[in-house]
């Protein structure tokens, strides 16, 4: 934009635009993702909105589409897909967990 208000050149004013739209929906999908985080508690972990005790925690398994489900005595349990990073770590760990 301080091109556009030193040149007075519309070409700057459309390249400023662009570059505002793309850090706009940049900085909306880092805000985005940060709710996708699972975090691991001393009595249990906690993915998105759900929330499951050690004590609750069945089994866990990989899927066939390699996402890793959680699965639980009560209720249902916890999906996290195979995109997340680090799901060998989390079974490794949940599996130590619940013995």
């Amino acid at each position: 934009l301080i091109f556009y208000l030193v040149w007075q050149s519309f070409l700057y004013f459309v390249l400023a635009t662009g570059f505002l739209i793309v850090q706009i929906f940049t900085m909306t999908g880092w805000w985005m993702q940060k709710r996708n985080a699972v975090t691991i508690y001393a009595n249990g972990l906690q993915y998105r909105k759900r929330t499951l005790r050690w004590s609750e925690i069945e089994r866990v398994e990989r899927r066939d589409d390699l996402s890793l489900a959680i699965i639980s005595y009560v209720g249902e349990g916890i999906v996290i897909p195979s995109s997340f990073q680090g799901t060998d770590r989390i079974e490794s760990f949940i599996r130590e967990r619940i013995g």
